[in-house]
């Protein structure tokens, strides 16, 4: 049985025990049957009251609790379809149970809904700002619906994003504005439109960040940088053809200094002032004809010397010589001498390169001529060492240079359809006729050697040789001796002889010289070397034939023997 039965049960037995005790008390009383009757249904009744009073009650009770969770459910469906969440699940549930627990997540939900549109008015109220700010559209989101979660992470990235595109375009603004102020004071240049008074003049946070004003401000930041880039180059070339006339005209130094702040600075004033000079000066080069255009002959003398032009083509500029001085005179030497610069600053590397290979190849010519000299040996601090490292070095990186200008040559010939001449001929024909005089001067220095050492073997047998003994070098703390002994370096002579001997030393001396006679042949010619007349075998000549003539020598000296 269920504990309601049970509870049923037991009130009704309750309730019959207490008219049984009470039929017990009338009947001790006495009370007659008809009262005891009587009695007992007024107890009925008040019983039957009662009961039909705690009935309507709880019946009461009951229509409470489902009008409770009706409206509970119909307002927790509503919630649960705005904040789209799963709706509720009532079952294994008693009505109380239900009710309370209906109405717990009513609770619940209604407060998340409350903190939903609390955030959604935050972030609106955020948006709002960020939009006055940046100028831009609001976030698409619907005021009057609870947002979800993900609509409002999504707003809260959205708002970050923006927040920091904020900041960027706040950053740029400002260093932008701050350029701009620099320019504009350089350029010595007031705000003219409103734009350019809200960067300038009006506060840093009032200034609408939008793009179209950010694309607004790097345009005129542009154009002031150009402007100011022009004044520049305007200025770099007052200063520059200010200078070449100073230089020209021979401008004193204490007039030269007045100009000192306007030869750095390019604002609008230094322009003004460099433009002013320009105009005096040129009115005094008018004044100053001959000398000016002198001075610019001999800066087209020194490009030709940079450019290596040789003596036709610089006689090809016929004004150069000319002796009348006048403004087309002038006119037409400044344009050649403005066609030299650009030429030589358009191929600056390959001139500095050539004018390189030759300070390279007159310092390897000095270092050459110095292996020949017998003095380096008396070196002090070890300058031989440095220059055979240095000659050494120069063997290596002339090789290196002249194959690096040889393809800047070529370019410069398929540039310029003409070959690149120096000293009037083109430059790899110059390096190698160099390379070739070098190896020539080395054979001829080679050959007088030879003919020097051969015309003193002559000499030497022909009037003998003077053999001094070598003398020792005494060592340091050595005494010296009391009597120095003087040494005679013994001199060979020829012995006169008989007659019979006279005759065999000539046929001797005559063979001699016909030795000597094959070594002072002809000194070699030509670029390349001939195996039969190399320094080799001239060396091998000379060997055999002092060995030759010292054995008949010795036959002549002690012919007894």
């Amino acid at each position: 049985m269920r504990r309601s039965e049970i509870h049923a049960a037991e009130s009704v037995e309750c309730l019959n025990r207490a008219l049984n005790r009470l039929k017990d008390i009338w009947e001790e009383i006495g009370i007659p049957e008809d009262q005891r009757l009587q009695r007992t249904d007024v107890v009925r009744k008040h019983i039957k009251g009662l009961l039909d009073m705690m009935i309507a009650e709880e019946d009461s009770l009951r229509k409470r609790l489902m009008s409770s969770i009706e409206s509970c459910r119909k307002e927790l469906d509503v919630l649960c379809t705005e904040l789209q969440l799963s709706p509720f699940e009532d079952e294994g549930r008693t009505m109380l149970q239900l009710e309370k627990d209906i109405r717990s997540r009513l609770e619940v939900i209604m407060k998340q809904k409350s903190q939903r549109v609390k955030e959604l008015k935050r972030l609106s109220k955020q948006d709002r700002e960020l939009c006055d700010i940046m100028c831009s559209v609001p976030f698409c989101i619907d005021m009057d619906m609870v947002p979800s979660l993900e609509q409002l992470d999504s707003y809260r990235s959205y708002l970050n994003d923006l927040t920091k595109e904020k900041d960027r375009r706040h950053g740029e603004f400002v260093g932008i504005k701050r350029r701009i102020i620099v320019c504009m004071e350089e350029l010595d240049q007031l705000p003219d439109t409103s734009f350019e008074r809200d960067v300038v003049c009006e506060d840093e946070e009032a200034f609408c960040l939008s793009g179209d004003n950010i694309t607004a401000l790097r345009l005129l930041l542009g154009q002031l940088e150009d402007r100011k880039t022009e004044n520049e180059l305007v200025c770099n070339s007052y200063r520059s053809k200010i200078q070449e006339l100073w230089e020209r005209l021979q401008v004193l130094q204490e007039e030269r200094e007045g100009m000192s702040d306007h030869m750095v600075q390019s604002r609008k004033r230094n322009m003004d002032a460099l433009e002013a000079e320009c105009r005096r000066l040129d009115e005094l080069k008018m004044k100053n004809m001959k000398n000016v255009i002198e001075a610019i002959r001999a800066e087209v003398a020194l490009f030709w010397e940079r450019c290596f032009y040789s003596l036709a083509q610089r006689r090809a500029f016929t004004p150069y010589y000319d002796v009348d001085f006048t403004v087309e005179l002038l006119n037409l030497h400044e344009a050649e001498l403005l066609s030299l610069k650009k030429h030589y600053e358009d191929h600056r590397e390959l001139f500095e390169g050539v004018t390189r290979w030759q300070d390279s190849w007159t310092l390897f010519l000095q270092l050459e001529k110095k292996v020949t000299d017998p003095s380096r040996f008396n070196n002090r601090g070890g300058n031989l060492l440095k220059e055979e490292k240095q000659r050494a070095d120069l063997q290596k990186s002339l090789p290196k240079l002249e194959k690096s200008l040889k393809t800047q040559v070529d370019l410069w010939e398929e540039e310029q359809y003409r070959e690149f001449l120096v000293n009037g001929q083109r430059f790899l024909h110059y390096v190698q006729e160099q390379w070739e005089l070098l190896w020539l001067e080395k054979e001829r220095g080679k050959n007088e050697r030879q003919l020097k050492k051969n015309q003193q073997i002559e000499h030497d047998l022909l009037y003998g040789t003077a053999q001094r003994t070598p003398s020792k070098r005494r060592l340091a703390g050595t005494p010296t001796p009391g009597k120095a002994r003087k040494v005679k370096s013994p001199v060979l002579f020829l012995p006169l002889r008989t007659p019979s001997c006279v005759g065999r030393t000539l046929r001797t001396v005559e063979r001699n010289k016909e030795n000597i006679s094959h070594l002072n042949g002809p000194a070699l010619s030509g670029v390349l070397r001939n195996p039969a007349q190399s320094p080799a075998s001239h060396r091998n000549i000379s060997v055999n034939s002092v060995a030759s003539t010292y054995s008949e020598f010795s036959v002549i000296s002690n012919p007894i023997s």
